[in-house]
């Protein structure tokens, strides 16, 4: 019953305060008057003549109620006279004062009970946002406009929180991308800086051999086209935010056939052995499929740089997702795979003259843009496999 009362409506609940309080107010004005009335009766009752009122309970019997006249107030004691005019004044005015009352009361318990409990948690909650405080809950167990209203507001607290985590996440990335290439761009720069200062100070003075100084340019180049790569890398990376999706219905076979028309050249180039099987599948993915293709080919780009002879390309598709799974026979991840979906990760310095380290940080945040995730593992072959996983939009 309790828990009934307190998930009514707020005008609900108001009107059943008032309601109980002037039933009870009408209720004890009723005893109050009779209990004035009687005791006036009682006071003038003593300034009767009791001869007269014997004679007339003799004449009708012990049945027989008389009305008491009021005795003129000269012949009243004054305390008589007093608690006269206090019945009198209780009997006119006691509805009307214990209404108002009432009332007054009434209000006041349904602000204690109903209102000031969720106006005070919203107000705390409002104090906390304000000093950037997100780490707390608002229950809201009440099911009328006050309870909706704290759930409403801790959704809004729940989202807050969730767009604080993402937005400090994308700080923290941005400030591993701009320490990534102030790191990897200083050693190309070191690189340029040492062979022009050499060849500066002797290539005039013909100290230096022709055929080094050439072999130097050459290196020189090669120092530039890796920073050409971190260039348009950086350029690649300013767009993936503002990417928007472009769903299409996609199915295994199209897909498939996408994947299937890219890995003849793949193979040319690499000399390795790229196998493409999938799992029969009617049904139509809607998502984006230039990401999903973008993101194969840099897992396969990835895996052909450390296989040995072969790599296998699983494609799955259900109607709510998609997964592309690259495996190669390689010498597979090292013992954390924390580390290798971030940007500018290489896991050799060779790696680092022809590759930025960005292929499995875009595709990792090409998946999570697809409502998906990017799984790394080894397999038991000691081979790598990646697994790129695609919700439906």
């Amino acid at each position: 019953m309790g828990e009934k009362i307190r998930n009514l409506s707020i005008k609900k609940t108001i009107l059943l305060y008032m309601a109980a309080a002037l039933i009870l107010s009408f209720l004890l004005s009723a005893w109050i008057s009779r209990l004035a009335s009687h005791t006036q009766s009682e006071i003038w009752r003593k300034y009767q003549n009791d001869e007269r009122y014997w004679e007339l309970i003799e004449r009708f019997g012990a049945e027989f109620v008389i009305d008491v006249p009021r005795p003129p107030a000269g012949e009243m004691t004054s305390s008589d006279r007093i608690i006269s005019e206090l019945c009198d004044f209780l009997q006119t005015y006691t509805v009307l004062v214990l209404s108002m009352i009432g009332s007054c009361a009434a209000v006041f318990l349904f602000y204690k009970n109903k209102l000031k409990p969720p106006i005070t948690e919203l107000a705390l909650a409002s104090k906390a946002i304000s000093e950037n405080n997100l780490d707390f809950h608002i229950t809201g167990e009440n099911r009328d406009e006050m309870g909706t209203l704290c759930r409403e507001f801790e959704r809004m607290r729940a989202q807050l929180a969730e767009n604080n985590l993402a937005l400090w996440k994308t700080i923290e990335e941005e400030r591993a991308l701009r320490a990534a290439i102030s790191h990897d761009i200083r050693s190309p720069l070191s690189v340029l800086k040492g062979y022009h200062e050499i060849l500066a100070d002797y290539l005039p003075q013909k100290q230096v051999d022709l055929q080094l100084a050439v072999k130097m340019l050459l290196k020189c180049g090669e120092q530039l086209d890796r920073i050409d790569v971190f260039v348009e890398t950086m350029q690649k990376m300013s767009s993936l935010e503002s990417r928007a999706l472009r769903p299409e219905e996609i199915t295994a076979a199209q897909l498939f056939s996408d994947i299937e028309a890219e890995l003849p050249v793949l193979q040319k180039n690499s000399g390795i052995q790229i196998t493409l099987q999938t799992g029969p599948s009617r049904e139509q993915f809607l998502g984006d499929k230039e990401v999903i293709l973008e993101v194969t080919e840099n897992l396969l780009s990835n895996a052909l740089r450390y296989a040995k002879s072969r790599v296998a390309v699983t494609l799955s598709m259900t109607g709510s997702e998609c997964r592309v799974s690259v495996t190669d026979d390689g010498t597979g991840f090292p013992e954390s795979t924390e580390n290798l979906t971030k940007a500018f990760f290489t896991q050799n310095a060779k790696d680092s003259f022809n590759h930025a380290g960005m292929g499995m940080y875009i595709s990792r945040l090409y998946c999570e843009k697809h409502g998906g995730r990017l799984l790394l593992e080894n397999t038991p072959q000691s081979g790598a496999s990646v697994t790129a996983i695609f919700h439906r939009i």
